[in-house]
């Protein structure tokens, strides 16, 4: 397991550590100086079974180990873990504006893709949680995260063009990161033909990034577009791509059933993945562990003899 720290220049406090080493010493040696000036001193060592002449090395220690486990958690440390996608949480975010009626990828776009996203749900690893959520001109929860895929292809059977008008990409991103908020390893999978005219896509990329969730983007449509009710549509890859990049996912541009497949394949089977986890509260746990230990087991060893 590597440690590495995200402000390490906290570290340098860790040269304190010579100079109380030396302070430790040369106090001891002029309380031993003073108690050398009674005359009994010797006398009372040896029938209260004390070593006043002791270092004291234990508490040194233990006071050394302190100031280590705070430096260490002032200067931010994490470490990585690998985690398979068994670990993940998913929510399948599905675009129901009008123009997702489109036949260019039969029987159409949004008929293809609910029933892609169910496969998907089936080869999900045992326990996985996963989510449905549809959007267009605002979005909506069909599904809370679950490890119960019955109820989460129940949720994208249910999935229906939706009759607001409008594709509001932001509030989708935003919507299903709210979802995943108490996740560890967070992933949005994305279908859309990436038509986003509402709302601030900018906005919803560094929501996500702060969020620590990634988003794959699956953009549905052919060159040539298909037709719906309200004339040709075509895909805008543009806004898809970037939102991919941006939160370190992957974009997948699906022309066909068998593209569509295979990228739930591709995303169900990447394997293992690092992620990183803050280690700052067990070294703050450790601090406080050690103080107690110097003031309730160290210190009355060496308080004064009456």
């Amino acid at each position: 397991m590597e440690i590495f720290f995200a402000r390490p220049t906290y570290l340098y406090f860790l040269f304190l550590i010579p100079i109380i080493i030396l302070f430790h010493f040369l106090s001891l040696y002029l309380h031993r100086k003073r108690a050398l000036t009674f005359a009994n001193f010797e006398a009372i060592a040896r029938v209260k079974g004390i070593d006043l002449y002791s270092k004291n090395l234990v508490n040194l220690v233990i006071t050394i180990l302190i100031i280590i486990s705070l430096v260490c958690a002032l200067a931010g440390p994490n470490t990585t873990r690998q985690v398979s996608t068994s670990t993940s949480s998913f929510v399948i975010a599905v675009d129901v504006s009008r123009s997702m009626e489109a036949n260019d990828i039969p029987p159409s776009r949004i008929d293809r893709a609910r029933s892609s996203a169910i496969e998907f749900v089936e080869s999900l690893p045992s326990g996985t949680k996963s989510g449905v959520i549809s959007f267009s001109g605002n979005s909506y929860i069909h599904q809370d995260l679950t490890t119960d895929r019955a109820l989460v292809k129940q949720a994208l059977s249910s999935l229906e063009i939706s009759e607001i008008g409008g594709t509001d990409i932001y509030e989708a991103i935003i919507t299903a990161t709210n979802i995943l908020d108490r996740e560890d390893y967070k992933v949005v999978i994305l279908l859309s033909d990436g038509q986003s005219n509402v709302g601030s896509l900018g906005d919803a990329i560094e929501y996500a990034r702060k969020s620590s969730v990634i988003v794959y983007t699956i953009g549905l449509g052919t060159e040539t577009g298909g037709e719906t009710f309200f004339g040709l549509s075509k895909i805008d890859e543009d806004s898809l791509k970037a939102i991919a990049y941006e939160t370190r996912g992957q974009y997948y541009r699906v022309q066909n059933s068998e593209d569509l497949d295979k990228s739930f394949k591709s995303i169900v089977t990447l394997g293992e993945r690092s992620v990183n986890y803050d280690l700052t509260y067990w070294f703050v746990m450790a601090a406080l562990v050690l103080i107690v230990i110097s003031y309730v087991v160290i210190t009355p060893r060496y308080l004064p003899f009456p």
